[in-house]
């Protein structure tokens, strides 16, 4: 069985095929208990920076360039990035967001970076 990297809401039930759930905000998840989120790690310093956050706000028609800076920001990250992978190599991984939006989130572009690297 070959380990995967899943997306998937914070919100979301927990299943035994999410292996290690990372949630990847910078802020923890309005109305959830700590006891019932099941979080194995909580990696709020590879979430977008502040700044970025708020501009993008979920709009779908900044989703290429939020990518763009969101990337451009991951690579200073090595060390986390280098984390997860270590951890997807032996345990399917779930990383965790919070916000309604499905697709155009920060966890959605996380998984799309760490795809793309080796």
């Amino acid at each position: 069985m070959r380990a995967l990297i899943r997306v998937k809401r914070v919100y979301d039930a927990y299943e035994e095929e999410d292996g290690i759930r990372i949630l990847v905000d910078r802020l923890w998840p309005r109305g959830l208990r700590k006891e019932e989120a099941r979080i194995d790690y909580w990696m709020k310093d590879i979430a977008p920076s502040s700044e970025l956050r708020k501009w993008f706000s979920h709009d779908k028609n900044k989703w290429e360039e939020f990518k763009r800076r969101y990337f451009e920001e991951l690579r200073n990250k090595g060390e986390k990035i280098s984390f997860i992978k270590e951890l997807s190599k032996t345990s399917n991984v779930t990383l965790l967001y919070s916000s309604k939006e499905r697709i155009y989130n920060n966890a959605m572009a996380l998984k799309e970076y760490l795809d793309s690297i080796e």
